[in-house]
C-alpha cells in the first residue's frame, strides 16, 4: 500500500490545481490530509503500524522531516519505506535524491518502487534536563542561519519564494552573530555559521557539503569562522561554480559524530525549521532508512 500525507490548507490556482493532481491519485493511493502543525508525523505513525509499505510526504523539507519522524515512532524503519513529492519552496532531500521537481515525474518514481538505503542522521538536542532527540534526512545548523531562518516573513517566502531567504540572511547579518563551537572527533572549532549536511546539498541546488553521501557512514560539517560581507562575496561565486571545497573562509569536517555548542541562545534548524536550540550532538544510524528514489 502507498499512502500519501499533505497539507490540505493551501490556497489560490495553485494549490487547486495541486489538489486535483492528488485527487487523481485515490484509486492508487490512500490520501491522508494533515489538520493542524505536527499531524503529519502522528500520521505517519499510524500508517506504519498499519503495514503501510511505502509512505510519501507530499510537501516540502519540513513535511519530509515530520514523516520521516512518524516512521521512526511507529517503528517502520526496515518495514516501511519514505516516498517524497517534493511540493515545497526549496525541496533540498527530493533533489539529492534526483527525484524531479514535476508531480508527474516526481510520482512516476514513486510507482516505479526503485528504492535504495541511506544512512540516517539523528540530533540530540536540549538542556541536559530536557534532551530531545529528532532525526532528520538532509542537514541542520545553527549559527547565522538558523537566525536568519527565524527572520523569514512568511509573507515574503509565499510572493518570492527562495529569495525570503536571502533577505533574512541580509537581517541577521545586520544583528549579533553568537558563536558556535564544534567537535568532529578531536578537532574543535568555533564560527558565526555552523551546518551539519548527510547529503551534498543545502539551500536548494547550492552543494556546501561537496564530499558527502547518503550512504556513507559520515556527517559533513562545514563551519564559517567569521561571516563578514567579503566572506560571503567569496562564498556565493565558489558555492556558483561548484568550487566550495577550496573556498578558504570555509572549514570542511567529516565524522560519524557531531557535536556544537553554544555560549549564548542559540536556534538549531533541522531541515530548513528551527526546532530547538544548542546544545546539540549529531549521529548517524548507518543504512537504517529506506527510500523510494530513481536508480543510480
Amino acid at each position: 500500500m502507498i499512502a500519501v500525507i499533505f497539507n490540505p490548507t493551501a490556497r489560490g490556482d495553485k494549490a487547486r490545481h495541486l489538489r486535483r493532481q492528488l485527487d487523481a491519485l485515490r484509486q492508487h493511493a490512500r490520501l491522508e490530509p494533515t489538520a493542524h502543525a505536527g499531524h503529519a508525523r502522528q500520521l505517519a505513525a499510524e500508517l506504519v503500524r498499519d503495514g503501510c509499505e511505502t509512505v510519501v510526504a507530499a510537501g516540502g523539507d519540513g513535511t519530509v522531516n515530520e514523516v520521516l519522524n512518524g516512521l521512526v515512532d511507529g517503528g517502520g524503519l526496515g518495514r516501511s519505506r519514505l516516498g517524497v513529492l517534493p511540493l515545497g519552496t526549496v525541496n533540498v532531500f527530493a533533489k539529492e535524491l534526483g527525484i524531479p521537481t514535476d508531480f508527474a515525474g516526481a510520482w512516476s518514481v514513486i510507482r516505479g518502487g526503485a528504492e535504495r538505503t541511506i544512512d540516517l542522521p539523528v540530533a540530540e538536542f536540549g538542556p541536559p534536563t530536557a534532551r530531545t532527540t529528532r532525526a532528520f534526512a538532509q542537514m541542520g545548523g545553527a549559527g547565522l542561519d538558523s537566525r536568519a531562518i527565524g527572520l523569514v516573513s512568511w509573507e515574503l517566502k509565499k510572493k518570492f519564494g527562495p529569495l525570503a531567504y536571502v533577505w533574512a540572511c541580509v537581517l541577521a547579518m545586520r544583528g549579533p552573530r553568537p558563536q558556535v563551537e564544534v567537535t568532529v572527533g578531536n578537532q574543535s572549532l568555533t564560527g558565526e555559521l555552523a551546518a551539519v549536511g548527510n547529503g551534498r546539498f543545502l539551500g536548494g541546488r547550492y552543494p556546501v557539503f561537496p564530499h558527502a553521501a547518503l550512504d556513507d557512514g559520515q556527517l559533513d560539517v562545514a563551519v564559517v569562522p567569521r561571516m563578514t560581507w567579503f566572506a560571503v562575496a567569496r562564498i556565493f561565486p565558489a558555492l556558483l561554480r561548484d568550487d566550495f571545497a577550496r573556498c578558504r573562509d570555509v572549514v570542511h569536517l567529516r565524522g560519524p559524530r557531531i557535536s556544537m555548542r553554544s555560549p549564548s541562545p542559540l536556534p538549531l534548524h533541522l531541515e530548513g525549521d528551527n526546532v530547538g536550540e544548542l546544545p546539540a550532538d549529531f549521529s548517524l544510524r548507518p543504512n537504517a532508512l529506506r527510500v523510494v528514489a530513481p536508480t543510480r
